[in-house]
């Protein structure tokens, strides 16, 4: 075998433990045998019908056996995957499709319309159509041509808050070693069983929990979307191990009333990212004997850039955590020159090499080898990084840094304060002041002068909000992230 690609797993695993479960969907399950065998009669079949290396295939669906058998069946072929995100409007996807410049789709039913005027060449139904395509494929070798580590694997594209989404490209050496800083900083162990509800779409779903699960031989349970309710009655039935999550995801399940008797032995590490675990949160699952690993990074990372473990969980609570095994951030200034507060930059195996046909993006995205990840940070005494805000959204008032999620992480320590934004509105006198959006807790009230006040003594003056409007949700991404250019626009005009 001269491939060392990510297609190369399911041969590897198959040799390895063939008879092992590798994969559970809706009371359907296939052994790391039968897997291997369907992705090869899907590999077969790609090459029929004219993907060869480098061309790109896409999947657009939630969470199914058919996204992990494309993906797998593209890198054996040393084609590019490119996974959708399902909550992207019809002229964003047709964007991701032109700009990846996709031959083939695979896509589940609910999307059969948008397949057949996509424009796409080739596309496949989920269903009896795709079951036609892999019962035909045939089985045996498909390729004797060697799919490198340097190989493009995936393009993933970014939310794309600030205008169209960017593909970050990444290798098969970027998700191998992804995969391996995951697996020696989160301990995996080859009988895991994973519940997987966030989306694979999501780079966090799919390449710090899946992948690594199927690199050391455990069990992925795949769930099409996401019922606090059900995920309790999915652990007790598969005596699942791990769990991944954002915080609303774990909020939720910590809010169903069942949730203080429900059988959580089974679990052994619980991983969360898209935004800091409040302490609070992670007190409740304390009290069930559960903690937190909690991870920072970004797509173009692959994602991993920093992980805070569960012992620290408590004790560093807000933190990033430290920097992967294989992997390296600076905290510098404007110049470039390393900083006590400052832009954090990151350096390893795992970071891509650029974005999808845009040279000069890629060019701003990079300072000497490092990405700027567009976050400011600080660390503390022991190495601990602290994401304090973005670049992007620090306000200046007065001549003053004022870093939201500074403010929000104070606002959120109120009992009233379910979720909070604080974004800068223009003002005469300082330039631009803050203003806190608020989302009620379940069942509280508390007046904007009451909460304003909360802070005095807490934060410097300057970095109180001026304002404060009450809200009834806030937009988030599907990783939990807050959109503040959706809020801005919103939340930013004059107060009546």
């Amino acid at each position: 075998m001269r491939d060392h690609g990510v297609g190369s797993w399911t041969a590897r695993r198959a040799r390895k433990t063939p008879h092992r479960t590798a994969v559970v969907h809706e009371g359907t399950s296939y052994t790391y045998a039968q897997l291997h065998d369907r992705t090869t009669r899907l590999a077969r079949h790609l090459l029929t019908v004219g993907v060869r290396r480098g061309d790109r295939v896409a999947f657009l669906g939630p969470n199914h056996p058919a996204f992990l058998e494309t993906l797998f069946a593209t890198a054996r072929l040393g084609a590019v995957f490119v996974p959708l995100n399902t909550r992207l409007a019809e002229p964003e996807l047709r964007h991701c499709l032109a700009d990846s410049g996709v031959s083939l789709l695979v896509h589940t039913t609910r999307f059969d319309e948008f397949a057949a005027g996509c424009g796409t060449g080739r596309t496949v139904a989920v269903g009896a159509a795709y079951e036609r395509v892999v019962g035909e494929g045939g089985s045996g070798p498909v390729l004797d041509e060697p799919v490198a580590l340097e190989d493009r694997a995936m393009i993933m594209y970014t939310s794309g808050t600030t205008g169209r989404a960017k593909g970050a490209v990444l290798s098969h050496a970027n998700l191998t070693w992804n995969s391996v800083n995951t697996l020696v900083d989160g301990d995996f162990a080859s009988d895991e069983v994973t519940l997987l509800s966030a989306p694979m779409f999501h780079t966090a779903a799919l390449n710090m929990t899946c992948l690594p699960t199927f690199l050391k031989g455990g069990t992925l349970v795949l769930e099409e979307s996401f019922s606090p309710s059900r995920t309790l009655d999915l652990v007790e039935r598969h005596r699942v191990t791990v769990m991944f999550g954002v915080p609303a995801m774990f909020q939720r399940i910590a809010a169903e009333p069942r949730f203080p008797d429900a059988d959580l032995s089974s679990v052994r590490r619980m991983m969360c990212g898209g935004a800091p675990v409040p302490l609070s949160l992670i007190r409740s699952y304390e009290e069930r004997g559960l903690r937190f690993v909690q991870g920072y990074g970004m797509t173009e990372a692959s994602p991993g850039v920093c992980l805070l473990d569960a012992d620290n969980a408590r004790r560093k609570a807000g933190s990033a955590g430290v920097p992967h095994f294989f992997g390296d951030v600076r905290i510098v200034d404007p110049d470039g020159n390393d900083a006590e507060r400052g832009e954090l930059i990151t350096e390893g195996p795992n970071v891509m090499a650029g974005y999808w046909g845009l040279p000069d993006a890629t060019d701003a995205a990079f300072t000497d080898g490092w990405f700027r990840t567009g976050d400011v940070a600080v660390a503390d005494e022991d190495g601990y990084l602290t994401i304090v805000d973005r670049v992007k959204d620090l306000i200046i008032s007065g001549g003053e840094n004022i870093y939201p999620a500074e403010v929000e992480k104070a606002l959120h320590d109120h009992p009233a304060v379910g979720d909070c934004a604080v974004i800068g509105v223009p003002d005469a006198r300082w330039g631009e002041v803050g203003r806190a959006v608020v989302v009620l807790a379940p069942g509280a009230d508390v007046s904007a002068d009451a909460l304003l006040a909360s802070l005095d003594g807490r934060l410097a003056r300057y970095k109180i909000p001026k304002s404060v409007v009450f809200a009834d949700e806030l937009p988030r991404s599907g990783t939990g992230k807050l959109l503040k250019p959706l809020i801005r626009t919103a939340y930013s005009g004059d107060l009546a």
